[in-house]
């Protein structure tokens, strides 16, 4: 039994230093929407992580923590995708070293032109 806390508390550890070198992370990028890719990314694996440590640690909320993580894995990157969508439609400008804007070639073939909701 105190062998599978100790795996536990080493999942969780990681998911935890996955979550902290995610937020360094955040830092280190130019635009919003690199910005929200990576704590996507970083927030959504040491979240599961986390939990994943906690089936461990806490084995009769296995169920429970095995719906939370596919909770974190669907709902996260979707929003994230609803959130960097509404950005660019805002008209939050891209870093000057994007060099493939594909979402603006889908829009110029429909002949959208991007909102700016936020006035």
């Amino acid at each position: 039994m105190e062998t599978l806390k100790i795996i536990g508390a080493v999942i969780t550890l990681m998911g935890s230093i996955a979550l902290l070198l995610g937020a360094l992370g955040l830092v280190r990028m130019p635009d919003l929407y690199n910005r929200i890719q990576t704590g996507t990314k970083a927030s959504t694996f040491g979240t599961m992580l986390t939990l994943f440590g906690l089936v461990f640690i806490f084995p009769g909320w296995t169920g429970k923590l095995i719906i939370l993580i596919l909770f974190v894995g669907i709902s996260n990157p979707v929003s994230s995708h609803v959130l960097a969508r509404n950005a660019y439609r805002a008209g939050v400008p891209l870093t000057g070293k994007t060099t493939v804007d594909r979402l603006a070639e889908d829009m110029e073939k429909k002949n959208v032109e991007p909102k700016n909701d936020a006035q």
